[in-house]
């Protein structure tokens, strides 16, 4: 789950392109138009940069291989959902004709009624709360997966390893936290298995000793949290520390120091997440950007973004030659229309704007390290069929 950064700054750049053909002055058709929502200051820059990085190169690669033209404006955001609805207002008014981020879910949802009103159609490469897509908006595609694909493909994971054996769903009785944990429960019913023991505790909370004690008067064997990290380090050290050997499954929301430190209590955890992320193709003259470790983990999505409308434009969403325009609408259908191959692998979307592909969740396992670090680093589970 993203969460909002604070706005510090707005920048805005253009790449344009003007040329001659056939020896004397011509007209050539006008670029199209890619707007970047990314927070590029503040706590997620990281990610901005990656996320600018991605789409640079791959608007470079397409301008390389020819013969369309695009152009990339790139516009800080911040994470923050009132500079996101701003930069929206921006690239709504000056008719993008297509726009990657924002990343955070607080900033995608200021930023969408905006959208709608102009017709912009935009994909998110990182905003993870599942019912941005779920409010009907026909202009609006999310890559990499939603929370509650992830809690489905969690409960897709307990109801395989751990098939007629007692499972218990707790929560951190947040928003996020009871949606992640209800969509889980609810997958595992459609499998075949309720929940032996279903819970909450407050976030923040410190003592969970009775929730323990339930647990194991249950002798729950996995225990599926929807939460953060802070509260799932604070549950995994109290099973421990009362002997409870239960494996503990949650999302993406342990990537967090605070759930690392937790140290030997949290080695085994399950975490559904992203798959890994490829690396950028190394350009033509062999110099790559250094990316930091976290906008290593988003740069890939962008340049796919961007890959997916050059070949949504080529699928009979063609830009107006004399303006680079699009119309919105067949944009969304040819992008419903897929798949299409990407950087990060096949994609296609459902009528909600969600990846529809099994490939957006991966199964990772927290391990202590050589060095004594507790880590997800390594291979991840295998993806096995749902069970029937």
């Amino acid at each position: 789950m993203r969460f909002p950064a604070f706005l510090t700054a707005l920048t805005f750049g253009l790449v344009a392109f003007v040329g001659l053909r056939g020896g004397a002055s011509a007209e050539v058709p006008a670029p199209v138009r890619i707007g970047l929502s990314a927070p590029l200051t503040g706590p997620d820059a990281a990610f901005g940069q990656g996320l600018r990085i991605g789409a640079e190169q791959a608007v470079a690669d397409l301008n390389r291989a020819g013969p369309r033209r695009y152009a990339l404006t790139t516009a800080d955001d911040s994470g923050e959902p009132r500079q996101a609805a701003a930069v929206a207002a921006r690239f709504a008014a000056d008719n993008f004709a297509f726009v990657v981020g924002p990343f955070e879910s607080s900033a995608v949802a200021a930023a969408a009624p905006v959208y709608a009103r102009s017709g912009t159609v935009f994909m998110t490469p990182g905003a993870t709360y599942g019912s941005l897509t779920g409010r009907g908006l026909w202009n609006l595609f999310r890559l990499g997966p939603s929370d509650p694909q992830q809690a489905r493909a969690a409960a897709d994971y307990l109801a395989r390893t751990f098939a007629d054996r007692p499972i218990a769903v707790v929560n951190d009785r947040t928003g996020f936290g009871r949606a992640m944990a209800d969509a889980a429960a609810e997958r595992l019913r459609s499998l075949g298995q309720r929940e032996a023991v279903a819970d909450s505790f407050d976030r923040g909370s410190v003592d969970l000793t009775a929730l323990v004690r339930r647990l194991a008067e249950a002798k729950v064997e996995a225990v599926y949290f929807g939460g953060m990290a802070p509260d799932a380090a604070t549950l995994v050290r109290a099973l421990r520390e009362a002997h409870l050997g239960a494996t503990l499954v949650a999302g993406d929301g342990l990537l967090d120091p605070a759930f690392a430190t937790v140290g030997a209590p949290g080695e085994g955890t399950v975490m559904t997440a992203p798959p890994e992320a490829p690396r950028l193709p190394v350009p033509p003259n062999g110099k790559v950007q250094p990316l930091t470790p976290e906008g290593a983990t988003v740069a890939a999505s962008a340049y796919a973004a961007v890959q997916i409308l050059a070949q949504a434009l080529e699928r009979g969403a063609s830009p107006d030659p004399r303006t680079g325009r699009v119309d919105g609408r067949k944009l969304a259908q040819a992008l419903r229309a897929g798949p299409f191959r990407t950087l990060v692998g096949p994609v296609a979307f459902d009528a909600q704007g969600d990846e529809s592909d099994d490939r957006v969740v991966a199964l990772r396992v927290w391990r202590r390290q050589p060095d004594g670090r507790l880590d997800f680093a390594g291979p991840a589970l295998p993806v096995s069929p749902r069970p029937n």
